[in-house]
């Protein structure tokens, strides 16, 4: 606690003398924002006038593995236990044909690109935490990961969208968006835009079901069940739900890809289903859920492994990539880099036996 104090008040003193440019991600002239919001529905606010989640007070969830969660899995290989891993299984024989070419980058990191060759790059975190809590968690010796292979400058210049879940450090990070530069349209959820830095950009900020059409593919922006904040004083004064944060569906030719973003179990999966039908490709998210002092807030807004299976079911998904796990990961509320996917591997023939579940490792691609 004290080496955070010591770190927080570092950086407020240096917010306080040089302003660290929190005027460039607070204000955004220079950025055009289209906002886009539904004749009825869409999101929800509390009578505080933050954002909520759909269903705010579920506590019950189908689904919990209670005993030996962590076996060791013949295709799982790693150096330690569950620790510095890699997946050797065989992909299942799929039928899909969705069209997409998914790329893992590593945490929630996606490139997917479409039959016509769009592509579509989901919060990009080629490093480290978001300035300024990855220079709190340095002098702080908190939270670091092994930064991932990133693609090649020349490859992302063809990036034709960014999209963001939500503004928490590790999903959104404006030294990537520099980097990304002004050739890509920007997909974010309500309030976000004015977080972005002022440079020219080209932003949608969309409301929960609402749709824009980008090129020959659908962006379609739907709900997770998460939560979403920035800290202006890191670990003291944040801006708390300020900002909307979901999930995204791109749809091209009639066939969808599901990217959920950081989210709990909640029946928001079957308001997605009911609105966009079945999905082909399923992106979820199956680690940060356990943690020794704070376990039931934090599976709140991550879905355990079984979770995410029980999503999937929601969903109707023809296949699913899971994420969160990895070598390159922050291991923020796990045990280990790959405790989270052997858990998936033993809770999906109890769970959805039936899914087809593709396992990537970090930096592999497959296509869909």
């Amino acid at each position: 606690m004290k080496r955070i104090l010591v770190a927080a008040t570092l950086t407020y003193t240096c917010l306080f003398l040089s302003g660290c440019s929190l005027v460039n991600y607070l204000v955004n002239d220079a950025n055009q924002v289209q906002r886009i919001v539904p004749e009825s529905g869409g999101s929800q606010k509390a009578a505080d006038g933050r954002y909520e989640n759909l269903f705010p007070k579920l506590t019950d969830y189908p689904v919990t593995c209670e005993e030996d969660c962590y076996p060791a899995h013949p295709d799982v290989v790693c150096e330690a236990t569950a620790e510095n891993c890699r997946y050797q299984g065989d992909s299942p024989n799929l039928a899909a044909d969705a069209g997409f070419q998914i790329h893992w980058l590593g945490h929630a990191t996606f490139l997917i690109t479409t039959a016509n060759g769009q592509q579509f790059l989901f919060d990009p975190v080629s490093e480290q935490f978001d300035f300024p809590i990855n220079w709190a968690h340095s002098l702080s010796g908190g939270i670091t990961r092994t930064a991932p292979q990133w693609p090649a400058v020349e490859q992302l210049k063809n990036v034709d969208a960014v999209l963001y879940s939500h503004l928490h450090y590790d999903h959104f990070n404006k030294a990537d968006i520099k980097r990304l530069g002004e050739n890509p349209k920007y997909f974010v959820h309500l309030d976000t835009a004015d977080y972005l830095p002022t440079a020219g950009l080209s932003l949608f900020e969309m409301d929960w079901f609402t749709t824009q059409k980008l090129g020959d593919t659908l962006v379609h922006a739907v709900p997770a069940h998460h939560f979403n904040s920035r800290y202006w004083v890191p670990f003291l004064y944040s801006d708390e739900e300020a900002a909307l944060w979901g999930g995204w569906i791109l749809e091209h030719n009639g066939k969808k890809v599901f990217f959920a973003g950081d989210t709990g179990y909640s029946e928001h999966f079957k308001e997605i289903n009911e609105q966009h039908g079945d999905i082909d490709v399923c992106l979820l998210p199956i680690a940060s859920y356990h943690h020794e002092t704070s376990g039931k807030w934090y599976r709140y807004v991550h879905t355990t492994p079984e979770d995410a299976l029980v999503a999937a079911k929601d969903l109707n998904c023809g296949v699913m990539i899971p994420w969160g796990y990895g070598n390159a990961s922050w291991q923020m509320g796990d045990r280990s880099s790959h405790s989270p996917l052997l858990r998936l591997l033993k809770m999906h023939p109890e769970v959805n036996g039936d899914l087809p579940m593709v396992i990537l490792n970090e930096g592999e691609q497959i296509a869909l």
